[in-house]
């Protein structure tokens, strides 16, 4: 983290899974963290509660409500796509940063986004893991070292995540594709395949989403090649890697001038 003092947080989207994981990470850290806000849903089942008996670990002083006063350094969010438009126009207002870290944007999340950038430093990326941004910084190098010697490779993008999440494939999978088309040029993609589709054109993307029990997130990148292949792979554990990643975001971003700013930024990938 660049920041030495504690820093105040607000966490737009507190009482879902994710927000919970990074109230309870903040918690962990009072030296660097301190959450002044928790916000969710003005319909939630929880709201008045402690936000951090919500996230289950103990009292906080910090109810969870709809809206938040408390003058603070930063804000995550890790809420639902159609949510982000109120928060970040608050943002802009009060001149606080923010780290988009709900996945499945619509347009008009996108456009909450670039006018907020006028205002304020914003990060947005489809993971918050490190090992996920090490990852495809990794691909793209593939990628562009198998186009610069000529061979043609298949790239399969297979992701496995838990039951509940809503959006197939993954963001963080059509990252992944678009960083390979980026790198090597392919301008299809088709997402599973039934019947016969007849033999696998060469300017493809295949993305495969597996959903089962309470998997965090896993993702494989295949490069198929005559006679050889290799894949890589990574996973999460648990959901903390993406809280972390989160608060690492975070602790990036305050002090940063207006603009748009992901992981690359964070982890420091120029290429």
């Amino acid at each position: 983290m660049t920041n030495t003092h504690t820093m105040k947080l607000v966490v737009h989207g507190a009482a879902g899974r994710m927000g919970q994981r990074i109230v309870a990470c903040a918690v962990a850290e009072p030296d660097q963290w301190q959450i002044v806000g928790a916000i969710d849903s003005p319909s939630h089942p929880r709201l008045g509660e402690d936000a951090g008996q919500v996230a289950g670990v103990g009292d906080l002083g910090v109810a969870l409500t709809d809206s938040w006063d408390n003058p603070c350094d930063v804000v995550i969010d890790f809420s639902l796509p159609g949510a982000l438009g109120g928060i970040s126009e608050v943002c802009a207002q009060r001149g606080v940063p923010l780290v988009v870290a709900t996945t499945g944007l619509a347009p008009d999340d996108e456009a909450a986004i670039n006018q907020a950038v006028q205002s304020v430093p914003v990060l947005v990326s489809p993971s918050m893991s490190l090992a996920v941004n090490i990852a495809m910084d990794l691909v793209g190098r593939a990628g562009r070292l198998l186009r610069g010697v000529g061979n043609r490779a298949d790239v399969e993008i297979i992701e496995c995540h838990h039951h509940h999440k809503e959006d197939a494939p993954s963001g963080t999978a059509l990252k992944f594709g678009t960083i390979v088309k980026g790198a090597m040029g392919q301008s299809g993609e088709t997402h599973g395949r039934e019947g016969r589709p007849g033999a696998r054109p060469e300017d493809e993307i295949g993305y495969h989403a597996v959903r089962s029990g309470d998997n965090p997130g896993e993702h494989t990148i295949l490069f198929g090649l005559e006679g050889e292949s290799f894949s890589l792979n990574v996973r999460a554990t648990n959901r903390d890697s993406y809280a972390r990643g989160a608060l690492a975001a975070a602790a990036f971003l305050v002090g940063k001038p207006a603009g748009r700013y992901n992981m690359n930024d964070v982890l420091g990938i120029t290429s």
